[in-house]
């Protein structure tokens, strides 16, 4: 055997060589622009797995695995971070907000903090001073707690006197923290009107003739003269100034206030849940400045009457020439979509139980709400001390001949006799925010151009609307694919548990809302089932239908519906409180109360599903981010508790005192929570 090798032959190994060994060194990973490693991941991939390191490299994921194999990606030029065993989460996904009003603004607030009618007095009062309010000029007052605080008193017996008292001739506007309720003063009821005709006001005698439409959403007292208490649509009749818009204008003075409150909480994606057209501006302004630091998805909110002619019928070509125009020009932006439509199905489910008579529920109901008659206790709080017989034969009397009661002695007289005002004799249902047709047909006519639903419905008779409605509006177009979501859904009938869950819809739960407050429980319950008292034993009997359908989140998804989580702030709190919303998904409970409807409780994985890459799905984009997978966007952020041991170690609500350390957001880090104060 020879070893003889000639000089050709050695020359073409040694090339050999050569290349093989370029080979190699072209297949090494190029450097990542930044590794994370010595962290726990939680990836939400299909199989949930969790991972020590991720690498990033031009905004995407590169790598998502073992920390000893992310050395191999770091390079001279890498950013390195270790994690310290935090958990990682992918940014998180609010299915349902509104951003331009989350922002801490300087306006006159209450935080949504209860207050009696004799605090709210100086209160105002405060406000005119500080905002220096000339008479004449309107003070709005925001994140107006309706369902807790408002005590009467006999100086202050209705919210219009309260206001009278604290402001005189300036227009005053209580606005509701979750955007359906208001009050005012008399002199902002002066300016009542219809569209395009002159004020007259709102009175006894303009109620019964002009706003006869609007009487259900118009509180009064007991001589039938507005108390102050007005809601939903009606508000638009005084003019009322809106806090989505009045804030929307501050906002732009500042508009980078959005991001980065979201990004504080870890919230790297968005729905916006109404958003008129010139709400783009905000977004548009963002992005030109780089503080476009999250991804939205407009749901775009037109009016169908205001497209309506002079014959009443809806021009659904326009709305949706106009609709489709504004997806048009954001179609294949990575930041910013709008894919959706918003249509609300109905309003809100409280009642008023301080008024005489008390406010009905607004929202529809599968069956008439229930009349209960209300006293005080002895800390000046409402509660239920009997019902309207509704069948009795004075009770049909008062509906034959409704004008027979209608003087201030017609009703003393009856209230002597029967206990309660002549106007309980009602029987009602309820309204849906629309005509159902115009409902059906827009959801229909939406499907068609291409777009998503997202529908608002709270009552049980509106969420099976909203279901009839995406039902009809996919047997249009065939497509049973499109993430329609339903947002909402305080109560939901067993049978459309079952429907919702066999179209596999979308469902946008406010999870922090599924507890129990006897404060705000006086307002709803009440209507809807035979209670005595005020007490949290009155009001969630673990059998009555409210009880058993209220926010059924667990039912729905063993269904086959897919959860989103959507805050709705700025209702009930600015912050969009994404890990208090968690935690009460598991809880359904506020701390010192027990959990409402508990056998709907969810897991943890099933929240963390909701606030990811369910989320992403909802959105249409669940390939481009929602979960830490290599390819996907590097959107994520470290936590300082681990809120999946803490569920595990049965701890769960202490997972709403988790706070975000760092959010990244395309690979950069857009948010790093502020270093403790030192000690010294």
């Amino acid at each position: 055997m020879t070893l003889f090798v000639s000089n050709r032959r050695c020359c073409a190994v040694a090339v050999l060589a050569a290349s093989l060994f370029a080979g190699a060194a072209s297949a090494s990973p190029a450097p990542a622009d930044f590794v994370l490693t010595d962290a726990k991941i939680y990836t939400e991939d299909a199989a949930h797995s969790t991972a020590q390191a991720l690498a990033v490299r031009d905004s995407k994921l590169v790598f998502v695995g073992a920390a000893r194999d992310a050395r191999a990606l770091i390079g001279p030029k890498t950013v390195v971070e270790r994690g310290h065993g935090r958990l990682v989460l992918p940014g998180l996904v609010d299915a349902h907000i509104h951003p331009s009003a989350i922002a801490d603004l300087d306006v006159c607030t209450l935080d949504s903090a209860p207050v009696s009618l004799d605090a709210l007095v100086p209160f105002v009062q405060a406000c005119i001073r500080k905002y220096n309010v000339a008479p004449g000029q309107w003070l709005a007052v925001e994140q107006w707690s309706f369902t807790e605080g408002n005590q009467p008193s006999a100086a202050n017996p209705t919210l219009r006197a309260a206001l009278d008292r604290a402001a005189g001739d300036r227009p005053v506007a209580l606005l509701g923290n979750d955007g359906h309720h208001g009050a005012f003063n008399s002199a902002a009821l002066a300016k009542a009107a219809l569209p395009r005709q002159a004020p007259v006001g709102l009175s006894r005698q303009t109620l019964k003739e002009v706003f006869h439409a609007y009487r259900k959403l118009i509180g009064v007292d007991q001589t039938g003269e507005p108390n102050g208490a007005v809601n939903e649509d009606a508000r638009d009749l005084v003019g009322a100034p809106d806090m989505l818009i009045s804030d929307f204008v501050k906002l732009m003075k500042t508009p980078e206030l959005a991001p980065q409150r979201l990004n504080s909480v870890g919230i790297t994606a968005v729905q916006d849940a109404y958003a008129p057209p010139a709400a783009a501006i905000l977004y548009d302004t963002l992005a030109a400045r780089n503080q476009l630091t999250f991804r939205v998805n407009m749901m775009q909110f037109h009016e169908p009457e205001a497209y309506a002619g002079a014959d009443g019928v809806i021009d659904y070509d326009r709305l949706l020439k106009g609709a489709a125009e504004l997806r048009a020009r954001y179609a294949g932006n990575d930041l910013i979509r709008a894919d959706a439509v918003k249509i609300f199905a109905d309003g809100v489910l409280e009642g008023n139980p301080y008024a005489i008579p008390p406010t009905l529920p607004d929202s529809p109901s599968l069956k008439p709400y229930l009349q209960p008659i209300f006293s005080l206790d002895a800390a000046g709080k409402p509660s239920v001390a009997g019902y309207v017989d509704l069948q009795s034969a004075y009770c049909a009397a008062e509906r034959a001949d409704p004008q027979a009661y209608e003087t201030p002695q017609a009703v003393a007289d009856f209230m002597k006799a029967h206990g309660h005002h002549p106007d309980q004799c009602a029987i009602s249902s309820g309204k849906l925010q629309h005509n159902r047709q115009v409902i059906l047909d827009y959801a229909r006519r939406a499907h068609l151009a291409g777009f998503t639903l997202h529908i608002h419905a709270i009552g049980d008779a509106a969420v099976a609307t909203a279901v009839d409605a995406i039902e009809g509006a996919r047997a249009a177009d065939g497509v049973a694919t499109t993430p329609d979501t339903i947002a909402h859904l305080q109560v939901v009938a067993p049978q459309d548990v079952a429907r919702i869950g066999r179209d596999h819809l979308y469902l946008a739960y406010t999870y922090s809302w599924m507890t129990a407050v006897p404060a705000y429980d006086i307002n709803v319950v009440p209507f809807f089932e035979t209670v005595s008292g005020n007490d949290f034993k009155a009001m969630h009997k673990p059998d009555s239908y409210y009880e058993r359908q209220f926010y059924p989140a667990r039912s729905t998804k063993l269904a086959g519906a897919i959860l989103v989580a959507g805050s709705d702030a700025p209702v009930n709190t600015r912050d969009p409180q994404p890990f208090v919303n968690i935690a009460t998904g598991l809880t359904r409970a506020e701390r010192g109360f027990p959990p409402a409807n508990p056998q709907e409780s969810l897991t943890i994985a099933d929240m963390l599903d909701a606030y990811t890459i369910n989320g992403a799905r909802a959105m249409g984009r669940a390939s481009d981010f929602g979960s830490l997978e290599v390819g996907k966007s590097a959107d994520f952020i470290l936590v300082d508790q681990d809120v999946l041991s803490l569920a595990e170690q049965g701890k769960a609500a202490d997972i709403a005192m988790t706070r975000v350390v760092e959010t990244w957001f395309r690979g950069a880090k857009v948010y790093a929570a502020p270093e403790p104060a030192s000690a010294h």
